[in-house]
């Protein structure tokens, strides 16, 4: 079975209070989201490999390190989008590609529309980046296409998830860690009367990233 890592870092339970406030506008919501992804970041990384280099500091020669692993980060749209530069400020010489999944609203199954891979993959280690990992289906998803594709290390970064999503993805792919900056507690579901929220959301979640980051709500 998969690692499933959710942080207890003070500061990551301080900025994810933040990012669920309904009142945090866009650009701030943005930030933060930035900023929860490089403190995850440090944990998903946690095992890249290294490689011994001589460098010359300004008194000496010493030996040193340096990634050995090439990186390829996945961020499923659009709300993916914003979990790339807190990365990249980490590591800026990783790869973006890019895979288009929408969730059915009615059948709550993902649909793929857009995929930009290259033909072979360049790298080791494949981050798919997604701040909800809800149902599971968006996820899964995009494993199955990055393992079609050829990718052999896998693992995924939200920043909430509830246990049905990691379930299912625990379930179907049982190699790929999944790291989360908290898990919460179900999904919505099936609404049984007018004003109900719709099904498939996080509860208690923070609402629609992708709307909350690019002020579409």
């Amino acid at each position: 079975m998969s690692q499933l890592y959710v942080s207890t870092h003070p500061l990551m339970h301080h900025k994810v209070t933040k990012l669920r406030d309904q009142s945090t506008e866009s650009r701030k919501f943005r930030d933060l989201v930035r900023e929860i992804t490089i403190l995850l970041a440090y944990e998903a990384t946690n095992d890249l490999g290294l490689e011994s280099v001589s460098v010359q500091t300004p008194l000496t020669t010493t030996q040193g390190f340096r990634l050995q692993d090439r990186i390829g980060l996945v961020p499923i749209l659009r709300a993916g989008l914003g979990m790339v530069n807190g990365i990249w400020e980490l590591m800026p010489q990783a790869e973006v590609w890019h895979i288009g999944l929408y969730r059915d609203e009615r059948t709550l199954k993902p649909v793929e529309y857009y995929n930009k891979l290259p033909v072979a993959p360049t790298v080791q280690v494949v981050l798919i980046l997604d701040p909800m990992l809800a149902t599971g289906g968006s996820a899964t998803a995009t494993v199955d296409i990055l393992k079609r594709w050829g990718a052999e290390r896998i693992k995924f970064m939200g920043i909430i998830g509830a246990p049905e999503g990691v379930a299912v993805l625990q379930d179907a792919h049982p190699d790929v860690d999944i790291y989360l900056a908290a898990l919460d507690e179900h999904l919505t579901p099936e609404p049984t009367k007018p004003g109900d929220p719709p099904a498939g959301f996080i509860v208690p979640g923070l609402g629609d990233a992708g709307d909350r980051q690019f002020g579409t709500a």
